[in-house]
């Protein structure tokens, strides 16, 4: 089974204190001379040195440039020096183990000491801290000495480990790093306006673009309904032009037979009259009686409007009336029914 300590440990970091972590992590991020913001919005300072003045920024070297903050290096004679090999997991609360240590190992009263630090590296179990320790009233002996300074806010102290410039505490470091929080609220405040403005345009042109696509939609819907008020139109126009030629073909096959009957009326003698006629198209069949139906048969012969006359079936007497029954297929000419 896990040792319940491990049960909350992710990556090595313990989950019981991820604020600690996280306010560490912003810690770095806006206060540590290795952070970027730091190295670009720090002021340069000007360091005082037994063998010359240096420029500094973000505890790094730089031209020298003017600037109104002075800082005076301290001889290594009244600075005691610590390496401290500590192990990763304290990084959250780095402060407060400085301070334990410092605390535990300062010959010096409580009142009397600062103290600065440095993190020197750090690899995946250890950090490497620089501290120096001093006596202030040591230190300001030095100054009223060398510089005829008495204030010990108007100027930083620095002091030299192995492998760092460490800023003491407790002087004059304040006034440039309540420029340094200055800057970092107007840079701040800035972010926060520009994500503003990015976040007001980028709901601008959402607005927009949701506006442009309601405009589509209702457009699309508009050609929808136009194009299915078309498709109607054509289907009611297919059908319409299925009933006009059914009903031509209808025409077609059914002729007005009232100009016939009204011609064959006008041709055909009174001892001739016809018992049966039926048309379909330009065919007609007749059957009737007259005196002389060969005479009939061949009248309509001789009409232009028939193209074909035939007899079906035989002309046949009709007892002692003197009247013959003939059976005529007649053909119209197109010609002549166009």
């Amino acid at each position: 089974m896990l040792d319940s300590n491990q049960q909350w440990e992710l990556f090595g970091y313990d989950m019981r204190k991820l604020g600690s972590h996280w306010s560490a992590a912003w810690r770095d991020l806006l206060w540590g001379y290795d952070s970027p913001l730091r190295q670009r919005f720090d002021d340069v300072v000007s360091l005082q040195t037994a063998t010359g003045v240096l420029g500094y920024q973000a505890g790094r070297p730089c031209a020298e440039a003017a600037t109104d903050f002075i800082a005076y290096l301290l001889p290594d004679e009244i600075v005691l020096t610590r390496q401290l090999r500590l192990p990763l997991a304290v990084e959250a609360e780095l402060d407060s183990v400085i301070a334990l240590e410092v605390s535990a190992n300062s010959p010096f009263a409580a009142a009397d000491t600062a103290y600065g630090w440095s993190q020197v590296t750090r690899d995946e179990s250890h950090l490497k801290v620089d501290l120096v320790i001093v006596s202030r009233s040591a230190v300001m002996t030095y100054m009223g000495k060398n510089f005829d300074s008495h204030d010990a806010r108007a100027q930083e102290i620095w002091a030299k480990s192995s492998d760092a410039m460490i800023v003491i505490g407790g002087f004059g470091e304040h006034r440039r790093e309540a420029m340094y929080k200055k800057r970092l609220r107007s840079v701040g405040v800035m972010a926060v306006a520009g994500l503003v403005l990015v976040l007001v345009v980028a709901g601008l042109y959402a607005g927009i673009k949701r506006a442009e696509m309601q405009r589509l939609q209702a457009m699309t819907a508009s050609y929808q309904q136009q194009a299915s008020e078309a498709s109607q139109m054509r289907t009611t126009l297919t059908q319409a032009n299925d009933i006009i030629t059914t009903a031509n073909e209808v025409v077609s096959r059914y002729r007005n037979p009232h100009p016939e009957l009204a011609r064959l009326s006008a041709l055909l003698e009174d001892d001739t009259h016809l018992t049966q006629f039926a048309m379909s198209g330009l065919g007609i069949k007749l059957r009737g009686q007259s005196r002389n139906a060969a005479a009939v048969m061949e009248l309509l012969t001789d009409q232009p409007q028939y193209c074909n006359v035939v007899a079906p079936q035989p002309i046949v007497k009709i007892g002692n009336s003197g009247l013959e029954q003939f059976f005529l297929n007649l053909v119209l000419c197109e010609e002549e029914t166009s």
